[in-house]
């Protein structure tokens, strides 16, 4: 699974970039992308979001939710 973090990409200011390039990647490597969320930059939600992916899969990766502004808490 795929956990993408930012308020932009949900307000549509951000164009999400990493879900296709990373789903190529991971094709490439033999891993099997099942499910992509996108959350806001909001510790609850992205906690709540990690619980329930990773009781589902074996891998969870994260994008987003790093960067120089307040609300970037990963």
């Amino acid at each position: 699974a795929m956990l993408v973090i930012g308020d932009e990409i949900l307000s549509g200011r951000t164009k999400d970039k990493n879900i296709g390039h990373l789903a190529d990647i991971m094709t490439a490597i033999g891993i099997d992308l099942k499910e992509v969320r996108i959350v806001p930059d909001e510790e609850e939600e992205i906690v709540a979001a990690v619980n329930a992916l990773r009781t589902r899969y074996s891998y969870v990766f994260t994008t987003g939710g790093i960067g120089p502004t307040h609300d970037d808490i990963t």
